[in-house]
């Protein structure tokens, strides 16, 4: 499954969005000369044939499973879980299912009771592999997408288990087809994905979120104080920009996480506001400074 075997290939994408339209181009540039079915609405799957995602595109699920290697889950949080029985039924014998959703325990605890693991010493059943690619952009849709999306970011995938003597070979194999796109694989369980996620992507956007809405119940009629915003504020809102509906789904999935993340950053603010004219404001923005270089240094 790896670049030099992409050849033998038949991939489904499953949701050609800005995900799946992404990987079906990063594949198509990288992933030599495979054949990619995508699977989603009508209009949806005319985009992804004008921008040159998909091959061809089919809204019947059996027909673009049918005799697919690869298939990737470029869906919502939701429509996955719902789909998954599905698409273990139609899925074809040896192929490996591997999804993209930002969750992981809900859609793997799933996934675990319709599909074999992706460890399968014969590779004999269809097999799931959690992912997570950490990439995107606050706009939807295929129009947006880009075969460097992935490159030079992390797509973490759910290392399970293995029976001792058996090997994961489905799984390392798509491994270095995300390497060969640019991406640096991490392995990681579930439950731990979850939790940091929480601190690292789903607390920014909350939080994001949250400072829009001060700003747009504080901004009044004559347009202050937000016709006065800079770089700066565009920068924090930047992740306001994205779509509800994805992000319904993360906090339906991973709510016990993103409660507690939201609490500590509560106390983090209300300790901030009770030292506002004490000088341990100072340490605060020193570590601040200190997290901020680490980020910047991982770049």
């Amino acid at each position: 499954m790896g670049a030099s075997s992409a050849a033998s290939l038949r991939v489904a994408i499953l949701g050609t969005g800005l995900i799946g339209g992404s990987f079906g181009l990063a594949l198509r540039k990288y992933g030599a000369a495979c054949h990619i079915v995508g699977w989603d609405k009508e209009e949806a799957l005319r985009r992804a044939e004008a921008a040159g995602a998909i091959h061809e595109g089919s809204t019947d699920l059996s027909r673009a499973l049918d005799t697919a290697r690869l298939v990737y889950v470029a869906l919502p949080i939701g429509a996955t879980l719902e789909w998954l029985p599905e698409i273990a039924r139609h899925a074809a014998p040896h192929a490996l299912v591997t999804d993209a959703c930002s969750t992981k325990l809900a859609v793997c605890r799933a996934a675990a009771r319709h599909f074999g693991g992706a460890s399968d010493s014969g590779d004999r059943q269809v097999g799931f592999l959690g992912g997570h690619p950490i990439a995107g952009k606050e706009y939807s849709g295929v129009e947006h997408g880009d075969a460097e999306l992935f490159r030079g970011k992390k797509y973490i995938l759910i290392r399970e288990a293995e029976p001792a003597g058996q090997t994961d070979s489905r799984a390392h194999d798509f491994a270095a087809l995300v390497q060969a796109f640019g991406a640096r694989p991490v392995w990681l369980d579930a439950e731990t994905h979850d939790w940091a996620v929480a601190i690292i992507s789903q607390l920014p956007q909350l939080v994001s979120v949250a400072l829009a809405g001060v700003v747009h119940d504080e901004t009044d009629e004559t347009g202050l104080p937000l016709t006065l915003a800079g770089a700066g504020l565009r920068d924090l809102l930047r992740l306001a920009g994205s779509p509800y509906p994805m992000w319904r789904d993360i906090a339906l999935t991973n709510r016990e996480n993103l409660a507690r993340a939201l609490e500590r950053m509560a106390q983090a603010l209300e300790y901030l506001r009770e030292r506002l004219a004490s000088r341990e404001l100072e340490e605060e923005f020193a570590a601040a400074n200190e997290v901020y270089r680490i980020l910047r240094d991982l770049e």
